[in-house]
């Protein structure tokens, strides 16, 4: 992954740009780190040491999340991507890889879309691709779930679809950890952007084969809602891509075993 080197930027900084919450570290080409609906930069703790031996690493909030400016909203894609174009901007990068996540694996496909000379290399975790109706019938459940009662109504079936059993026994700090980020979602904000995860793979289906970058595909074989057929395909259409999908891992495989998904982004 990666491409040009950020020499000047100072390691280990965390910093807020005008209206983008952002950290930077390590040493080498630039990754860009995405991550999904309801989290925040802080979920990349279980890559970020791996990644800091070979690229710099810059993790930031998306908007409406952390500690990002939080507009009311719609929240269109187009406004996650210049968010992305505003930040290596100020970090004077021409060209970058991105990692995203979910609902950052939607960003930064379409990133990759609208800003080709922008993109060196993209890896996609546990995204969704071509939904069936009953699939996106049920996130726009959960998109009213959470307008009407805010994130602490999903968030426990969430935590039983993003972790194996077998895990979220024996670590319960981590799920307890995840909880918490996602309760501190604004509640105004949070269905905004539920609802651009429910909806933002229409536009995709079929643009993705436009993607020239080197591309990885990666969910877990559990992953039911971002599924093996999902990344299979996403990486049948664009050009060169290879699918890898994670044995006994559900959504959130790079907190479960990031042993596993860190062996893939090296």
């Amino acid at each position: 992954m990666g491409d040009t080197a950020i020499d000047s930027y100072p390691r280990d900084a965390t910093t807020e740009l005008p209206g983008t919450a952002y950290r930077v570290s390590g040493e080498g080409a630039p990754v860009v780190l995405v991550h999904g609906l309801g989290l925040n930069q802080n979920m990349w703790q279980w890559q970020r040491d791996a990644l800091n031996a070979h690229f710099t690493v810059i993790e930031y909030d998306l908007l409406g999340h952390g500690d990002s400016a939080k507009p009311p909203g719609p929240y269109p894609m187009k406004l996650m991507t210049d968010q992305i174009i505003t930040l290596i901007d100020h970090l004077g990068i021409e060209r970058c890889a991105l990692v995203g996540f979910s609902l950052g694996g939607l960003i930064v496909q379409s990133f990759a879309l609208a800003h080709p000379g922008r993109t060196s290399a993209l890896v996609i975790l546990n995204a969704a691709h071509g939904r069936t109706q009953e699939q996106r019938d049920a996130l726009m459940n959960r998109v009213q779930q959470v307008r009407e009662h805010g994130p602490a109504s999903t968030v426990e079936a969430a935590l039983e679809r993003w972790f194996t059993p077998g895990f979220a026994r024996r670590s319960p700090q981590v799920l307890e950890q995840v909880r918490q980020w996602v309760l501190a979602n604004d509640a105004g904000v949070y269905p905004e952007v539920y609802h651009l995860l429910a909806q933002a793979d229409i536009g995709l289906e079929r643009a993705i084969s436009n993607i020239k970058c080197p591309t990885l595909v990666v969910t877990g074989e559990e992953d039911h809602g971002n599924s093996p057929a999902m990344s299979r395909r996403m990486a049948e259409l664009i050009p060169g891509a290879r699918a890898e999908i994670l044995e006994g891992l559900r959504h959130m495989a790079l907190a479960e075993d990031p042993e596993k998904v860190n062996t893939l982004l090296l």
